[in-house]
């Protein structure tokens, strides 16, 4: 018989979710309602940020916190090559130019030694990315983004509930932008947020998100005024039900990805040519996915094996200066970015999510080291 597939992530919706959402519907609001508020308020509170705005995708929050930065043509982003396409696309559509600086091996984030090199006068922000869910050192990249008057935003898309030196990640840079996508810590379908300690950047974010539309009651309680054409980027209050029931359940997400991680650590350890992600001293990953490395030669062969046995394997990611429109537009080329390069050549992700079931995870081990073997 044929066994259930087994994908490398999956979201975890039950009763209490389903009845929060409920709830909205049969309400008055379903969108631009004291839900949203809610929400926000919820995740600002998480994350030890005085503001939060919520936005249709985690895209359309990247793209907010550039625009809230002030990134046009002609400016350069400091990033890594080694993300989700949205990180650096969402720089290009502006006009401006994505600066990939190489990884760390440790983390697979973006090497803070590295960075100072990519620096020049155009330059106008650091976009760090909390991969797999490890953050990055946010102390040495804010020493950098101070010195030359940087913005630093923190896509910390893959790290809601991650933690650098024991505090929570949201709060270390400008702007952190997270997202709700169904494969992450807590899902609202699709959807993101932005969380901000500058009542400036929040009041900018908000214009972003809402057509640019500012309300003026002492001139009319029906009074508006476009300050900028911006985009409708809402999330509904129906999606912030069910972001406030997921919230509360973060903790115990949280718990069994780290139960699931340090059985996988056990259980694969010491695996002949195999490498597993680990975290720095200074750093609790809110494990997003659970990256391996293999032999190069082997990658492909192991890789189509798992999905042949049912096992949703992925890979994250091929680095973006490798993608056809990087090379093409910036001239970026193989060779360029060494460590990221390395580290694509063998990735493979497995499964990572907390409903995983126990015969489903030893499923993925007993098949993982079989085809290592061969």
């Amino acid at each position: 018989m044929k066994q259930p597939f087994i994908p490398y992530g999956h979201q975890w919706v039950d009763g209490q979710d389903i009845k929060a959402v409920t709830k909205v519907l049969r309400s008055d609001w379903l969108t631009q309602g004291k839900t949203v508020l809610e929400f926000e308020a919820a995740v600002a509170d998480y994350c030890h940020a005085t503001y939060a705005v919520a936005f249709s995708s985690g895209t359309a929050a990247l793209h907010a916190a550039y625009l809230a930065a002030g990134i046009k043509k002609g400016d350069r982003v400091v990033t890594t090559p080694l993300t989700f396409a949205a990180t650096s696309n969402m720089a290009a559509v502006l006009g401006a130019k994505p600066v990939f600086v190489d990884i760390d091996p440790v983390t697979l984030a973006i090497d803070p030694k590295k960075v100072p090199a990519a620096i020049t006068k155009k330059t106008k922000a650091i976009v760090a990315v909390d991969f797999a869910g490890h953050p990055v050192d946010y102390r040495a990249l804010s020493v950098i983004a101070k010195k030359h008057k940087l913005v630093f935003i923190s896509d910390a898309c893959h790290a809601l509930g991650a933690e650098y030196k024991g505090k929570k990640v949201g709060s270390f840079a400008d702007m952190t932008v997270l997202s709700f996508h169904p494969v992450k810590h807590i899902t609202t379908g699709e959807g993101g947020m932005v969380v901000t300690n500058s009542k400036a950047l929040y009041e900018k974010l908000k214009l972003i998100r809402n057509h640019g539309m500012v309300k003026k009651p002492a001139d009319g309680a029906w009074y508006y005024e476009v300050a900028e054409p911006y985009f409708n980027y809402r999330l509904t209050d129906i999606q912030c039900a069910l972001g406030l029931s997921q919230l509360k359940k973060l903790p115990m997400f949280l718990k069994k990805r780290r139960a699931i991680v340090a059985t996988y650590n056990k259980q694969l350890a010491n695996l002949p040519g195999v490498r597993l992600p680990t975290e720095k001293s200074y750093a609790k990953s809110a494990w997003h996915i659970y990256p391996v490395q293999v032999s190069a030669k082997k990658r492909r062969s192991i890789f189509e094996y798992l999905q042949s046995r049912g096992i949703g394997v992925q890979v994250h990611y091929m680095p973006l200066h490798l993608h056809p429109f990087y090379k093409k537009k910036y001239g970026y080329k193989i060779g360029d970015f060494p460590v990221a390069e390395a580290y694509y050549q063998g990735a493979i992700t497995l499964p990572l999510y907390p409903s995983l079931r126990n015969s489903d995870f030893q499923r993925v081990v007993h098949e993982f080291k079989k085809a290592v073997s061969k």
